[in-house]
């Protein structure tokens, strides 16, 4: 959520930014909340200094022996009206933040300009050694006509009719070698961000409360991306304290939300940490895109990165996180670009992202495998998490979040990437420790 002091002490600056993203901010109605909100917040203090007066009152009257009745009468009806007044201010607080709820992260002054992806920028990128380039500068890994994932996939174990049998469009099964691959990719990622990059492994819910994805800011503007849970055929879903529940789309919600409603002492900040889980997405806003194969699913596995830390150490922890995602990429041994997002084309929390695109052969082009983002303080306020400086009052703290990876769309590329002619794929010597040795996937009869 955006700063409501920061609103009030540079409107004009909170406009502009949000005009970056194509976010028309409506000022009048900002206007008249405040204008609501100071009035209420004048009379309550005019009256709680009139019932300080009062009181004062009453007893000089009573002590020089005096009527203080009408005094009395005064000060009997003030509560009430503070009473009523501490309502309105509630209620104008909380249309505010209702409000301000639906409202994006603002950009960071480094953040490019730009309406969508056509406008982001191009970083770096990186190549595994030997590998050549086209004319344009793109990887040009084979000398034969490259296979998709899914040719390559179906005669190692990977099946969509029998998961389309089971629930749908959307999402797979796997079997033997590819089940093998994806397990295998998921526990290297893992052990390379706690063994190497200092991140603590947590198994967290796959399951959370509505609270929990409006701190984080999947509520309430994500809903309908959502898988919502019913329980036990009840009519209404929700846990015991009455909240609905929904399935996660991403873990970066449960290891973030790990810390709503605390106070952090400082010495103990950054937290880092990662989780292996599945991701449900209703992928509501796809438009049909990427229906062939395994690139956008309703389920799917992911490693996510969160790091939890001092506001004036969260750009360069966004550049480390940057880095542990990408090496698992160069430890894979497919070839990916780093790529700054312009402003209009930020997830919805975010006040910087990179981009991390893996380059996919059989689609001659990059295609994302990992996004990283500083939330600053946006997470942190709406989940009031905050940390204890050495001096001073808590201050909200700064939270960021990235994919490490993506488990799919990392079993994709190296299906690509690493493919032979004969349709047999080598398995990375980084994961061959968690194959049994493996080197190669062999097509064989299911």
């Amino acid at each position: 959520m955006l700063d409501p002091n920061q609103l009030r002490k540079d409107l004009s600056a909170v406009v502009e930014a949000l005009a970056l993203r194509g976010v028309q901010f409506d000022i009048e109605r900002f206007n008249t909340l405040e204008a609501r909100r100071k009035s209420v917040q004048v009379e309550t203090e005019n009256l709680q200094a009139r019932r300080n007066a009062v009181s004062k009152l009453i007893g000089q009257l009573k002590s020089k022996g005096e009527d203080a009745s009408q005094a009395m009468a005064e000060s009997q009806e003030i509560p009430a009206r503070l009473k009523e007044l501490e309502q309105d201010l509630a209620a104008v607080q909380g249309e505010l933040n209702d409000w301000l709820m639906t409202v994006p992260n603002l950009p960071h002054g480094s953040v490019p300009a730009g309406k969508d992806e056509t406008d982001n920028i191009e970083v770096r990128r990186w190549l595994p050694p030997g590998m050549g380039t086209d004319q344009q500068g793109n990887p040009q890994p084979f000398s034969f006509e490259a296979k998709d994932h899914v040719e390559l996939g179906e005669p190692l174990g990977l099946d969509f009719e029998t998961a389309r049998k089971l629930s749908g469009a959307r999402f797979m099964m796997l079997r033997g070698p590819m089940a093998r691959l994806h397990r295998a990719l998921a526990q290297f990622m893992l052990d390379l961000q706690t063994t190497e990059h200092g991140y603590q492994e947590c198994y967290t819910p796959y399951i959370v409360n509505g609270s929990t994805l409006f701190g984080t800011g999947q509520l309430p503007k994500f809903k309908d991306d959502m898988f919502w849970v019913t329980k036990g055929g009840q009519e209404e879903d929700a846990d015991e304290d009455g909240e609905d529940l929904y399935l996660i789309s991403t873990s970066e919600i449960t290891l973030a939300g790990s810390v709503r409603d605390t106070i952090i002492a400082q010495q103990d900040l950054p937290l880092k940490l990662t989780a292996h889980t599945p991701c449900f997405r209703s992928e509501a806003g796809s438009g049909g895109r990427d229906v062939r194969g395994m690139i956008r699913q309703h389920q799917f596995d992911k490693v996510e990165m969160v790091q939890i830390v001092h506001p004036e150490t969260s750009y360069d922890a966004l550049e480390l996180m940057v880095g542990h995602a990408e090496a698992v990429l160069q430890r894979l041994g497919v070839a990916y670009r780093v790529v700054m997002l312009c402003a209009g084309d930020m997830g919805f929390g975010a006040a910087k992202t990179y981009d991390l695109e893996v380059w996919l052969p059989a689609q001659n082009t990059w295609r994302e495998i990992s996004s990283v983002s500083n939330c600053e303080a946006f997470q942190a306020r709406r989940m009031q998490a905050r940390y204890r400086p050495e001096k001073g009052k808590p201050d909200y703290l700064h939270t960021l979040n990235g994919s490490g990876l993506a488990v799919g769309r990392a079993l994709v590329a190296v299906l690509e990437n690493h493919q032979q002619a004969d349709g047999s794929v080598v398995v990375p010597e980084a994961l061959r420790p968690y194959m049994g040795g493996l080197e190669r996937l062999e097509p064989h009869p299911l």
